[in-house]
């Protein structure tokens, strides 16, 4: 499915994205906060991602990595 929105203003693009996040998180079933979050970090990593062991690391990513827990 390919979805296309032409959008004039700012406020009418935050309201175009935040409808695609609320669908893209009601797609996901198990886990769906972790995939959430790992899929905005992977969207907002400056550069390209070359492992998904270091994307926990990156600041947008808030979860950290669990074996980093105490």
């Amino acid at each position: 499915m390919v979805v296309v929105a032409f959008v004039r203003d700012r406020a009418e693009a935050i309201d175009v994205l935040a409808g695609f996040r609320e669908r893209f998180y009601r797609c996901l079933n198990r886990r769906a906060d972790a995939l959430f979050e790992l899929a905005d970090a992977l969207l907002c990593t400056d550069g390209p991602v070359k492992t998904l062991v270091g994307l926990p690391l990156a600041p947008e990513h808030r979860r950290g990595h669990g074996a980093m827990r105490g």
